[in-house]
């Protein structure tokens, strides 16, 4: 029997900043017990691990640690090391993936919508991960 994939997480200096940014990018929901604390309250979880969920997929989590260098991807000093794939179904959701991700905080790597056979654009989000949204 094979390993089954069962959460990517990404590291993070700001666990909680990195899951807000991630779960209004994607719609996606806390995991009970992960939800941010009433304002002014105490947000342990928010500096440690968080776990992101949707009803189709793997659940994305988030773990805090001292330090993260931002990838440089194009260039290869700092490798992306990994990142998403995500798709929408046509160039209108792209173009809304694309304003929602960039007024989230994400920066805009590449831009190849251009393309006739895969438009895509290549964020990096606020902590630096790079993330692929094209019309799959």
């Amino acid at each position: 029997m094979n390993p089954r994939i069962n959460t990517v997480v990404l590291d993070t200096t700001d666990t909680r900043a990195l899951a807000e940014f991630y779960r209004q990018l994607f719609g996606l929901s806390y995991r009970p017990g992960d939800e941010p604390p009433p304002v002014g309250e105490p947000d342990p979880n928010g500096k440690d691990w968080l776990v992101l969920q949707n009803d189709d997929g793997v659940p994305l989590a988030f773990q805090q640690v001292a330090e993260l260098p931002r990838s440089t991807w194009p260039e290869s000093e700092i490798p992306q090391q990994l990142h998403l794939d995500t798709t929408v179904p046509d160039v209108a959701a792209l173009t809304e993936a694309r304003d929602r991700a960039l007024a989230l905080g994400a920066t805009l790597l590449l831009d190849r919508t251009d393309d006739p056979d895969e438009p895509l654009y290549v964020f990096a989000d606020p902590m630096g991960h790079p993330l692929c949204i094209f019309v799959g």
